[in-house]
This record gives structure tokens, C-alpha cells and sequence, in this order.
């Protein structure tokens, strides 16, 4: 068989996720089963891999599908848990207030408390947290939905404390032969991964400074009475001093602290400096901008569900007790992470491992309870049961409700991420062929060469909207970018780091975001809208991922230990 035809089916598995989920509108659950079926007979019928290895990688990847979830279910339960403390409430409420300006309230409380959902929760929690808030403002729903798509973006690679990295990119690589590389030039696997997180972080900085600008134009644009870009433009310097206000502690956290904090961190420092900052009226335009008068609104712009603000703030609990778990999560990870002591107790206790599974070298996988975000999250809850004075009835339905989510997600993941498993274990086979990812590589640097570093993160992106997911696209295309990197002879840990920033880009037109937002202010129908809106910021984030890593090969030469 020709190189390029092994080429064109080792990417047989992707096109065919493309086709079934864009193309023909199938839902994932029903789509990721046939991927995986397919994917196991090229690797099979083509790849020559041995039925125990592909046996092996798919319980590889079931075993890396529980840590996901662990996490997912400690993000999901922890937000639950608020909303039934009325945590969730004292915090909208507290933001009812700050100004009159609509503007000022999209930075503060779409980008701002956004951003802080995203890093804390992840999986679209955000526009469902965000849009039905906006409502209860005065927003228009249409507006709320594309807003709380734009927040999920530069916050989206850290959300869920870090999943799309933790696990997307860890679990997207082969760890152990890139582990082999590393320590033969002298480096190792911490130090790239390290890498990885600090490029990711510095660019989303860097593209990120002017999101919070980016939305309040959108605004005035798209629902204003005059339809002007410039009375967007006009809190220029508000817009820009909060997105500094963001970023910087962001990146920082990215580069010294690790995937887990930054867009927490990011937005717990924002929050601290912009609200006084605006309620100072720093920077902000003489005359407070507003939409036209509701009645005057286009129908489309309605949901149909009515939200009031007296019945999000309708249980009384100070401010300062409702942010605490958050505040008590984020301790609690600082610790875990930076102290070698804790850290150590949280890695070696409440561990499942397989190691060698079914007899196949280098194929492990293991579940660690506790030092995951998820067993975190859940001690948190638990602190929130006693703190906040909870009833047990409200927290056995936030069990419920995120058990739900769980299985939701879980069905999809099964599937998924074994497909993925068997990808990039395939390089072990009878036909001594490289592995299907290499395969891609080869067939891309030969086609395109130099050019692709501006593509990555857009093909990051395309994975998000195919896959509904950052975390998702990691694992499918992080191995896929590395070994391109290689070949055209760029730094690998570069191209993940765009890749992972591209895919975050990519949750601005995720369609299962959209609906899950469009569902919480009764504009389900209206998808296609949205998406006409927001894939205008995704463009010009990928318009500058791209720029920003070509900068960073040709100008300042960014380069990794595998070099």
C-alpha cells in the first residue's frame, strides 16, 4: 500500500467524525460509536496492529475517560452545590449594581465572572451561567447567548482547572516515547509539559488583552439602536485596562504555577481591580450606553423564558461566603501542586493503576482520586455543606443533577478517547509502519511544509467544532501537530501549545455550547444566528494564533529539547 494512501486512511477516522457530526447532523453519541468501529479496523486490516494491542489501547483509554470524568463531575457538582446554597444567587446579585452601563456590565460580569466559571467549571457552564444572568440585566437573549460564547475562549484552555491541557494534551501525546526523546537530550517529560502550558498561556495573552474590547463592540454592532462599531470603541480604555487586568495574573499563573490556576486566578485578580475600578468610574465614557427601549427590540433578539433579578438573589447570604469554596478550591490546588509534601500525599493515596495492561509494554494508565481537580473539588463541596449551612436535600440534587451530566458526557467519552488511544499506539504493528498520527504528519508537511504553523490552531479549532470540546480536540490532534512540528522542524511543544489555543478559539462555535446557552434563556432554534455572530471573533483569533506562532518560529526562534 502507497504511503499516501496510509496517510489518507490514518486520517479516515477524523473526516469521518467531520462527516457524520457536521455533515449529516448525527449526535455524537450515535456518531463516535462508528468512528470507533472504523477506526479499529484500519488499525486492524491496514496497520497490522495486533488484536491485543488494540484491546489494550482501548481500555488504555477507558482508564484515561475516568479521569475526565472524575474531573467533570467534581467541576459539575461543585457548581450545582452553589446553586443550591444560593451561592450562585448572592453572587449574580452582587453584581446588579456596579453600573449602568451596558458595556461595563459585559466586561464585568460576561468576561470577568465568565472567565472564573470557565477556569473553575468548564464544559459551556459559562454562557449557561453567563446568558441567563445578562437577561436578568436587561439584556436581549440573542445578545446574552453570543456573548457567553465569546467568553469561551482565552479562559477555555485552563477551564475545569485545567483539563484541556491536564488531560487533553497529556493524554493526546505519547508521553512515554516522547518521554524517551527527552531524557536522551538530557531534558524531561515535566519540563515540555511546563513548556507547553507557559506557550499556551503567553499566547492566549497576548490575543486575549483584547476580548473583553472585542465583545462590547460586538454589542453596540449587533444590538444597538445605531448599530455603530465606534460606541464599542468608545470604552477602548476600560476594555483594555480589564483585559490587562486578566491576562497579566493569567499568564503568570500559566508560566510559574501550572495549567490548573490561570483562568481562575486570572479572574479572581480582574474582579478584585475592575469592580472598585468601575464603580470609581475609572476610564469609563462620560455617557453610560443602553439598548433601545425593549419594546422596540426585533422579536428574534427574545427567549422565551423570563428572568427576573429579584428571583436570582432571592436567598440571602453575604457575598463573601459565597465566593469562599471558590476561594477554598484554589488554596487547596496551590497546595497540592506547589508543596511537595501535600502533593505527594494527594498522588500516592486513593490511586487505581494498570500498568502493563494486557501484557503490552509501555500501555498504562492510572486514576489519581484525589490529586485530580475532581477530588478536590469534591472535598470542597463537602467544606461547602458545612460552611454555607446546607441542607442535605440540596445536596443530594446536586448529586443528582451532576450524576446526569455525567452520563451525558460519559456516553461520548467512552468512545472517543479509546478512538484516540488506538491512534497513537498504533506506530506498534506487524507492518513496521509509523503510527497513524506520523502518517498525518507526513502526508501534511509534504503538501503544505512551512506554511502549516500558521494552520495549527486552526485545525485546533476544527476539531473543537467537530468534537464540542477543547479537551476533545487535544486528545485527537496533539499527537498529529507534534509529530508535523518534527517533520517541517519547528518546536513540537509550539505547535501543541497553538493547537490547544486554536481549540479553545473553537468553543466560540461549538454547536452544543450554543444550544446548551441558547437553552437556558429560551432561545433554542436560533443556533444558526449565533454562530453567524461569533465565528467573527473566532476568525480573528485564529488570525492571531497563527500570526503569533509564525512570530515566535521565524522571529524569535522558539525552539524545545527535541530540537
Amino acid at each position: 500500500m502507497s504511503q499516501t494512501l496510509l496517510s489518507l486512511l490514518a486520517f479516515a477516522p477524523l473526516v469521518l467524525a467531520a462527516v457524520l457530526l457536521v455533515g449529516l447532523n448525527w449526535p455524537a453519541k450515535r456518531a463516535m460509536p462508528v468512528v470507533l468501529l472504523v477506526t479499529v479496523l484500519i488499525a486492524l486490516m491496514a496497520w497490522d496492529m495486533s488484536i491485543n494491542r488494540v484491546l489494550a489501547s482501548g481500555l488504555q483509554g477507558l482508564v484515561l475517560t475516568g479521569s475526565i470524568l472524575w474531573i467533570i463531575f467534581g467541576a459539575i457538582l461543585l457548581l450545582n452545590t452553589l446553586k443550591h446554597s444560593g451561592a450562585i444567587t448572592a453572587i449574580r446579585g452582587g453584581f446588579s449594581n456596579i453600573s449602568p452601563d451596558r458595556r461595563v456590565q459585559v466586561v464585568i460580569v460576561a468576561w470577568l465572572f465568565g472567565c472564573f466559571i470557565e477556569g473553575a467549571s468548564g464544559f459551556g457552564t459559562p454562557a449557561a451561567v453567563a446568558a441567563p444572568l445578562l437577561v436578568a440585566l436587561g439584556f436581549p437573549a440573542l445578545g446574552a447567548v453570543m456573548l457567553g460564547m465569546m467568553v469561551q475562549s482565552t479562559p477555555v484552555s485552563f477551564g475545569a482547572v485545567g483539563t484541556p491541557i491536564v488531560v487533553g494534551v497529556s493524554g493526546g501525546l505519547d508521553k512515554a516515547g516522547i518521554s524517551e526523546q527527552l531524557l536522551a537530550r538530557g531534558s524531561d517529560w515535566e519540563t515540555f509539559y511546563r513548556l507547553i502550558t507557559s506557550e499556551v498561556a503567553i499566547m492566549h495573552a497576548v490575543i486575549g488583552i483584547a476580548m473583553p474590547l472585542f465583545m462590547c463592540v460586538m454589542l453596540t454592532r449587533f444590538f444597538g439602536r445605531n448599530k455603530s462599531w465606534l460606541e464599542g470603541l468608545a470604552i477602548a480604555p476600560f476594555a483594555l485596562f480589564a483585559g490587562l487586568a486578566f491576562v497579566l495574573p493569567y499568564a503568570a499563573a500559566g508560566v510559574f504555577l501550572g495549567p490548573e490556576f490561570p483562568s481562575m486566578i486570572g479572574a479572581l485578580v480582574g474582579l478584585l481591580i475592575v469592580v472598585p475600578a468601575a464603580k470609581a468610574g475609572f476610564l469609563l465614557p462620560k455617557k453610560p450606553w443602553d439598548f433601545a427601549e425593549a419594546k422596540d427590540w426585533p422579536v428574534q433578539w427574545m427567549g422565551s423564558v423570563e428572568i427576573k433579578l429579584d428571583e436570582l438573589t432571592a436567598k440571602p447570604m453575604s457575598v463573601g461566603l459565597a465566593w469562599l469554596p471558590y476561594l477554598l478550591l484554589a488554596g487547596l490546588l496551590v497546595l497540592s501542586r506547589v508543596n511537595a509534601d501535600v502533593k505527594a500525599f494527594f498522588l500516592n493515596n486513593l490511586v487505581l493503576r494498570w500498568t502493563n495492561i494486557l501484557g503490552e509494554t509501555g500501555l498504562s494508565g492510572s486514576i489519581e482520586f484525589l490529586y485530580l481537580p475532581g477530588g478536590i473539588m469534591v472535598l470542597v463541596v463537602l467544606a461547602t455543606f458545612v460552611l454555607q449551612r446546607m441542607q442535605f436535600s440540596g445536596l443530594k440534587a446536586a448529586v443528582s443533577e451532576s450524576s446526569r451530566t455525567l452520563l451525558g458526557a460519559g456516553f461520548v467519552l467512552i468512545f472517543t478517547i479509546p478512538m484516540v488511544r488506538i491512534l497513537i499506539n498504533s506506530g506498534v504493528n506487524l507492518g513496521d509502519l509509523p503510527s497513524m498520527p506520523r502518517a498525518m504528519a507526513e502526508l501534511v508537511s509534504s503538501s503544505v511544509g512551512n506554511v502549516y504553523p500558521f494552520f495549527a490552531a486552526t485545525v485546533g479549532a476544527l476539531g473543537a467544532f467537530i468534537a464540542g470540546s477543547n479537551t476533545v480536540s487535544n486528545l485527537m490532534m496533539a499527537q498529529f501537530q507534534f509529530d508535523t512540528a518534527h517533520l517541517i522542524g519547528v518546536s513540537g511543544a509550539l505547535l501543541v501549545a497553538a493547537q490547544a489555543v486554536g481549540a479553545a478559539a473553537g468553543n466560540m462555535i461549538a454547536i452544543h455550547n450554543v444550544v446548551a446557552a441558547s437553552a437556558t434563556v429560551g432561545l433554542l432554534g436560533r443556533e444558526g444566528q449565533v454562530l453567524r455572530m461569533t465565528i467573527i471573533p473566532t476568525t480573528y483569533y485564529l488570525i492571531m494564533a497563527g500570526l503569533l506562532t509564525l512570530l515566535a518560529i521565524h522571529v524569535i526562534g522558539v525552539t524545545d529539547a527535541l530540537m
